[in-house]
C-alpha cells in the first residue's frame, strides 16, 4: 500500500444514485441488455441494481481473481468461474464496482464475446484514469481507493494486517479512512475485531 493512498468511502445512498444516474445513461444509449453479468465479487450489487431499474433483465456472474491486497494486484487476472448463464446471440451488460486496471472487464469482455454474445458493453460506478479499458458507461472519475458500502469491514482488515506487517501507524490509515468518509465508530468497531482476532 502507498503511504499517499487516499480513500473514498461513498454511503449507499451514494450508490445508489450513481447507479440510477447509470441507468439513465443506458436508457438514453438505447441499449437493452439480455443479461446482466456482475464480476464476482465487488459486480454483483451493481448487477442486481440494474437488473431492478432496467425491468429485471437476467442476471449472471462470472467470477475473476485478481486483486492480492489494497492497490496490489496478481500479475494478470484470472476467470476462476465462467460465466454463469447462456449468453449466445444476447445483449450483455457486464457490471464491475470500479474499472481501475480494466484488465479483468476486457478478460471478461473477450470471455462473454468467445461465448457468443451478440454485443457486449461495460458499466461501472467508477472510473480510474488509468484503466487500459474505459467502460462505455460510468458515473465518476477518481484516483481513490473506493471501499464500498459491501466491502467495508474486508478493507479495514486488509489495511489493519498491512499496517502492522509493515510497522505503519493504524492510527493515521483509521483517519485517512474516516477522512474518506468511513462512520468513527464502524472504522473503530472493525479495527477492534480484527486486532482482538488476531489474539484470540
Amino acid at each position: 500500500m502507498s503511504a499517499d493512498i487516499e480513500f473514498e468511502v461513498p454511503t449507499w445512498d451514494q450508490i445508489y444514485e450513481m447507479l440510477l444516474n447509470l441507468a439513465d445513461k443506458i436508457r438514453q444509449d438505447y441499449f437493452h441488455p439480455d443479461v446482466i453479468v456482475g464480476i464476482s465479487r465487488g459486480g454483483w450489487p451493481p448487477a442486481r441494481v440494474m437488473s431492478d431499474l432496467l425491468e429485471k433483465p437476467e442476471t449472471a456472474n462470472v467470477r475473476v481473481e485478481f486483486y492480492s491486497d489494497i492497490a496490489e494486484t496478481k500479475s494478470r487476472p484470472v476467470i476462476t468461474q465462467p460465466v454463469s448463464a447462456s449468453v449466445k446471440d444476447k445483449n450483455v451488460l457486464v457490471t464491475d464496482d470500479v474499472a481501475d486496471t480494466g484488465k479483468s472487464l476486457k478478460l471478461v469482455k473477450d470471455h462473454i464475446r468467445k461465448h457468443g454474445a451478440r454485443s457486449v458493453k461495460i458499466a461501472t460506478i467508477y472510473y480510474k484514469p488509468w484503466s487500459e479499458t474505459v467502460p462505455d458507461y460510468y458515473e465518476k472519475k477518481t484516483t481513490c481507493w473506493v471501499v464500498f458500502p459491501w466491502e467495508r469491514k474486508e478493507t479495514v482488515s486488509k489495511l489493519v494486517e498491512k499496517c502492522i506487517k509493515e510497522k505503519r501507524s493504524i492510527e493515521e490509515a483509521k483517519a485517512k479512512l474516516i477522512r474518506g468518509g468511513l462512520n468513527a465508530d464502524l472504522a473503530e468497531r472493525f479495527i477492534r475485531e480484527v486486532i482482538e482476532g488476531r489474539v484470540g
